[in-house]
């Protein structure tokens, strides 16, 4: 079989930042993150690199269970399932691979955030904010998922695409691959 699986975890961890963001949009969760795995281990996004420091922000490597989502344990998710092909599935390791090479080049996008608001988008080079991040490497590797720039899509534009599946819903420390990590270690 030709076919391979990833995920788009979106999440609210309930920050100020969160709030403000959700006053405006209206929509459940406001931050998503691409993982290669159920498990969610190998965990993609542009966010906070210091749990503490909301405002030191860039490509990063989540971990569920440690960081921004252990200081956030009441954070709710909703885990989207999409089938690929292993060609698309290659290109986007590759991507992955060059943010991670050059993590330290990379910068949180806050000015494309308000022009997502504006629906004018702002791409200075190595910036991105967490849904354009995630949507410039699914275009990337061939899925159009919406007729918009990636950075015009905001985390609620997955939960509403056709091409997603939702496998769970609820606080991300119930989710079950995470409980199973959770006592393993």
């Amino acid at each position: 079989m030709d076919d391979k699986k990833i995920y788009i975890l979106l999440t609210d961890t309930g920050t100020a930042f969160t709030k403000t963001i959700k006053r405006y949009t209206k929509a459940p969760y406001n931050h998503s993150s691409l993982s290669l795995d159920k498990e969610l281990i190998q965990l993609y996004s542009f966010g906070r690199k210091n749990p503490n420091n909301p405002f030191n922000g860039g490509f990063v490597q989540e971990d569920v269970l440690k960081g921004t989502y252990k200081k956030f344990p009441h954070t709710t998710c909703a885990v989207y399932e999409m089938t690929i092909t292993t060609r698309q599935y290659e290109k986007i390791k590759r991507m992955i691979r060059l943010f991670q090479k050059k993590d330290r080049n990379t910068i949180y996008n806050l000015l494309g955030v308000l022009g997502v608001a504006f629906k004018e988008p702002f791409e200075p080079h190595g910036s991105y904010f967490c849904s354009q991040f995630v949507a410039e490497i699914l275009h990337r590797a061939g899925m159009r998922l919406w007729d918009k720039l990636p950075a015009l899509v905001e985390p609620d534009d997955f939960r509403r695409s056709d091409q997603t599946t939702l496998i769970y819903e609820g606080l991300l420390t119930d989710y079950e691959p995470v409980l199973i990590r959770r006592k393993a270690e």
